[in-house]
């Protein structure tokens, strides 16, 4: 199975390792270096945002800046608070299951997971002694990832991406249990041993004819949901709207919007949605890996085009409103640190 799984995804380069995108434009990432004269020109990007969003940041302090009106209710617990204080401050929250943990500082959907009741939030924190991120569950139908960026100075922005994202789904038989369909279907056998877990006793119940079945509600490739190029939706509203969200976030010009909306018009009047995160420099306009629309080399183009707004951006910042680029050495430590505790994240996840 393994090995069925390794030949599908050599042949759908939208589960390749992330550096074969990045790989080919670092010549240019060099160039755009040397005239901004540093190689960490990028951490003046987003000057609200720690190193302007590299990673390790605090998601939950990010998520401050977001109008409270626009986000999703949220507490942050450490590993050395008791549950019954997590869960009193839970209540006080007005947070209800079921509710969303996840690592305050993550990526990739690592150790998100949908928590139905206080004994598996009890486990889970548990299991992982990091700090937590507790959310609200947006039960919003619709997801999406909208990639903004605001030249400084200037009165309006760009949308250059929006994906949107399907969650990863099978479709019942009336025979077929849904580890069955699972298997049968070439999408959701790569995630079989992350759903066990999720689905508990439910994988093993028979669907209804036609009738379909969420696997995961986590809107993240790496949990399975596809992404689909919507940029075809790009509206004047729908920039204007986010225009309008932008001017309340002060200090943060470049990266994606994660949000749930009831539907697209509703969106584009900037009602009945939440923002579930924003993302700085590190964000990827994420509708590339929708292979039906884009090519590798597609996907490669863009990631260059969004670095070049990225050095218009972080430079202009730092030569006309004097935002100091990050020291080299001390974003270099903090890339290690990075890296240490992905491994830690990545161990925690077996």
């Amino acid at each position: 199975m393994k090995n069925n799984h390794f030949f599908y995804k050599l042949f759908h380069w939208e589960y390749w390792p992330s550096f074969l995108f990045y790989l080919p434009n670092i010549p240019l990432a060099l160039y755009l270096a040397i005239k901004a004269k540093s190689p960490v020109f990028f951490s003046a990007t987003n000057p609200a945002i720690k190193n302007s969003g590299n990673g390790m940041e605090s998601k939950f302090d990010t998520l401050q800046l977001i109008p409270e009106a626009l986000r999703p209710k949220s507490i942050l617990v450490k590993p050395t608070e008791s549950y019954v204080s997590i869960k009193k401050r839970i209540k006080d929250s007005y947070i209800e299951y079921p509710l969303i943990a996840k690592p305050d500082i993550g990526f990739r959907g690592l150790l998100v997971k949908k928590i139905n009741t206080s004994e598996d939030l009890k486990n889970y924190l548990a299991k992982y002694p990091i700090n937590i991120i507790i959310q609200e569950f947006i039960s919003l139908e619709n997801e999406c990832g909208i990639f903004y960026h605001r030249i400084p100075g200037k009165n309006s922005g760009v949308i250059t991406s929006m994906t949107l994202k399907k969650y990863l789904t099978v479709t019942g038989d009336g025979k077929s249990s849904i580890s069955e369909l699972i298997q049968h279907d070439n999408r959701a056998r790569i995630y079989h041993e992350i759903l066990i877990p999720i689905l508990n006793s439910k994988i093993d119940t028979v669907p209804k004819l036609e009738e379909n079945v969420v696997l995961n509600v986590i809107g993240n490739h790496s949990k399975g949901t596809r992404f689909i190029d919507g940029n075809h939706l790009i509206s004047k509203q729908l920039i204007q709207t986010i225009d309008t969200i932008k001017d309340q976030i002060l200090g943060w010009n470049y990266g994606r919007i994660d949000l749930k909306f009831k539907s697209l018009k509703s969106l584009e009047k900037g009602e009945e949605f939440k923002i579930l995160e924003i993302n700085g420099i590190i964000s990827e306009p994420t509708h590339i890996y929708d292979t039906s629309k884009n090519s590798y080399l597609d996907a490669i183009k863009s990631i260059a085009d969004h670095w070049k707004i990225l050095y218009r951006i972080a430079t202009k910042n730092h030569f006309r409103y004097q935002i100091s680029y990050s020291n080299t050495w001390e974003f270099i430590k903090e890339m290690k640190a990075l890296i240490l505790y992905t491994r830690i994240i990545k161990r925690l996840n077996l």
